[in-house]
């Protein structure tokens, strides 16, 4: 579908139109499962099926359709012809817009979930009217919703892409580098020292590539490439166990399609095999 979201604090009165739920278990999304395909429960309350949230907000619309997120305990079983799935193995079994949508659903509900009391004066909080945002009645402290940015790069020498391994990662696979931008850096900043903290290496000439929300819980991923400008590999074997320039011809195990650290080494390949 042709996606035109509007996000919004403030629901409709009544539940009385069909409505998109993105209801989670544990960070796992509940759909109606197909033979081929899934989809987002869409219906007017989700109520009706027999679940009880435990907590719910409304998102916004998505093509004039409601849009709602909700939390359920971990112990409801789901209702007859839907199914609790991890968000990463829904990437293209679920349309690409309701995909998206999913992403902003759980940070919200994690957001919510973690914004209960005010963390000054331990107050409850209330919803801020007109507002993403909570409100402590006592002290007026007013909080939204927390996105810590991250930088990811792909860094390149004479036709190879620096990729590096996490102890994170399964035997085998390698990825580009990335870490938090701290306190009073920029993000090129934080490209430089990220790369050179990790695998002793200066880079240069830094660009800007896109970004992608990583809502485990509240990071936003903003991705460059960049250009070697010196220095060898030396891992600091803590965030990074090895590192090593790949060409196209010998490239690793690598994330798969829904990151955009692989939309960045595709952008290498790519345009890698064009030179070729």
């Amino acid at each position: 579908m042709k996606e035109s979201f509007v996000s919004s604090s403030e629901g409709p009165g009544e539940k009385a139109e069909s409505a998109y739920w993105f209801v989670f278990q544990e960070r796992k999304m509940l759909v109606m499962t197909g033979k081929l395909t899934s989809s987002v429960p869409w219906i007017a309350d989700i109520r009706n099926t027999g679940i009880k949230p435990i907590q719910e907000t409304y998102l916004g619309s998505l093509n004039g359709i409601h849009c709602y997120a909700a939390e359920v305990e971990g112990s409801i079983g789901p209702p007859k012809g839907m199914s609790f799935h991890g968000l990463w193995g829904l990437h293209g079994h679920i349309d690409e817009a309701l995909f998206r949508l999913a992403f902003r659903a759980i940070h919200t509900i994690e957001w919510d979930k973690a914004e209960q009391y005010c963390k000054r004066c331990g107050s409850k909080n209330q919803p801020k009217v007109g507002e993403r945002a909570k409100e402590c009645p006592q002290c007026g402290d007013v909080s939204f919703p927390r996105i810590s940015p991250a930088i990811i790069v792909l860094v390149e020498r004479d036709g190879k892409a620096l990729l590096a391994r996490s102890g994170r990662f399964k035997e085998g696979l390698f990825s580009t580098v990335a870490g938090f931008v701290e306190p009073g850096e920029s993000l090129e900043d934080a490209v430089h020292r990220e790369v050179k903290e990790e695998t002793g290496i200066d880079v240069k000439n830094i660009r800007y590539f896109g970004s992608q929300p990583w809502p485990f819980p509240d990071s936003l991923m903003v991705g460059f490439t960049a250009e070697y400008a010196g220095g060898e590999i030396k891992v600091d074997n803590n965030e990074v166990l090895d590192a090593r320039w790949f060409s196209v011809e010998d490239m690793p195990e690598i994330p798969g399609k829904i990151s955009i650290s692989r939309a960045l080494i595709d952008h290498f390949l790519a345009k890698a095999g064009k030179k070729g």
